[in-house]
């Protein structure tokens, strides 16, 4: 179960890294760019950003080579928002619950036929006749 404080930081440190993204980095392999979620420890010294990122794999891989290299300067940012003892190294990780839930809505659009559905629908209507 995680303190109050920790989920306070790792919610200060989404807004901060998320708007550092938009406004502040220059670098091209920086784009199409969601941060979904951050987990802190308990000591507030590592925080992990989960990003979500559109575009094909070797995208991916770019965006999330520039936000490596873009860590200290993202994390000179928290440090001047959360007031800790130790500011937090961050790591970028990919957050593919995006897109595993784009494809599991194209499987079942696949199994089940659209006519289907609207017979479903059509239904309830006719039983209260």
């Amino acid at each position: 179960m995680s303190s109050r404080r920790v989920l306070k930081a790792a919610q200060a440190i989404r807004e901060v890294v998320s708007t550092a993204i938009i406004t502040d980095l220059r670098d091209p392999r920086i784009e199409n760019v969601t941060v979904t979620r951050v987990e802190v420890s308990g000591d507030l010294r590592h925080a992990r950003i989960h990003v979500s990122v559109m575009g094909d794999q070797t995208n991916t891989r770019q965006v999330l080579k520039g936000l490596n290299n873009a860590s200290g300067f993202l994390q000179r940012k928290v440090a001047n928002r959360i007031d800790t003892r130790y500011t937090p190294k961050l790591q970028f990780v990919l957050d593919e619950g995006l897109k595993h839930s784009l494809e599991v809505t194209r499987i079942l659009e696949e199994v089940l036929p659209a006519s289907e559905t609207e017979e479903d629908q059509a239904l309830p209507s006719e039983d209260q006749d």
